[in-house]
């Protein structure tokens, strides 16, 4: 359990860096990441448009929290690069990393509110005192995701969906142009996966580029404009109807995966608790 991720990933607060006119928010082109001699992620290439919403799939180990910690600056690649809008993405404050709610050490003794405006830290400085603009841009990012009444709380007596809701809002707080969500329904009832999906569709009307991982290829498929599938390497990445093709699915997922005909085209039945990967949490 880690407490670093309520915090900014620096001890300095990062500059704002400016967009190149014309570049992608996200290029990633030839990206190795390894711990020790142990490869993760390998030849990692491929870029997104402003505002889309894509779905990372694969097996257990497979390397996609790997990946949104590359490209959020927190772990160095050992190869290639991460462009965020044509720059490097350390300095950058339009990043929001919202990792796995396990790397999250809830006895911190913090609310909602609290975790919500440490998304503008990088804004206005460790040193300087919260303004009446920050207070207000907190305010509403807690109301955009409903979690108002609920901002005194300690975060410790939030449930799983209203955990997710605050980092959203945090995020928010932060201004991010680009959300990288690990797992964001994880654990989540319906009712609470409902709520993140309405969140999530008002963050695409606001052209927030997201990408989002997840085990649900249901999801996936009907959720999201495309879908990365990986497995160490980029087995497909596109529309559903270019990715959830049986010979993709089954590169990607080996003997974990079932492909079935069914009247749509293909049904997938996929076991990714065993899967034997090498990616730490």
């Amino acid at each position: 359990m880690n407490a670093a991720f309520l915090v900014d990933r620096e001890d300095n607060p990062a500059r704002e860096v400016s967009h190149d006119p014309g570049a992608p928010v996200l290029d990633v082109r030839d990206m190795r990441v390894a711990y020790g001699a142990t490869v993760v992620l390998d030849g990692i290439s491929f870029s997104l448009r402003t505002g889309e919403h894509v779905a990372v799939i694969g097996p257990n180990g497979a390397g996609k929290s790997t990946l949104f910690k590359a490209i959020a600056g927190v772990e160095k690649p050992c190869a290639g690069q991460v462009r965020i809008g044509g720059h490097d993405p350390s300095g950058h404050i339009c990043i929001a990393y919202i990792p796995q709610r396990s790397m999250i050490d809830w006895s911190f003794p913090v609310t909602v509110r609290d975790v919500v405006m440490m998304g503008r830290f990088g804004r206005m400085g460790w040193l300087r005192h919260a303004s009446r603009a920050d207070h207000a841009r907190v305010d509403e990012s807690l109301n955009l995701v409903g979690m108002t009444a609920l901002a005194d709380r300690r975060i410790y007596a939030l449930s799983g969906g209203e955990q997710q809701r605050m980092f959203i809002a945090r995020a928010l707080a932060q201004e991010a142009e680009l959300m990288l969500m690990d797992e964001v329904l994880a654990g989540c009832d319906a009712p609470s996966q409902r709520d993140i999906h309405a969140v999530l569709e008002k963050l695409r009307e606001r052209n927030v580029t997201i990408m989002v991982s997840t085990h649900d290829m249901d999801e996936a498929s009907s959720r999201y404009d495309r879908v990365l599938l990986l497995n160490r390497e980029i087995i497909g990445f596109g529309s559903v109807e270019d990715v959830f093709k049986p010979a993709l699915l089954r590169r990607a997922y080996g003997h974990h995966l079932h492909v079935l005909p069914s009247a749509d085209g293909v049904m997938v039945l996929s076991d990714t608790c065993c899967g034997g990967g090498v990616e730490p949490e």
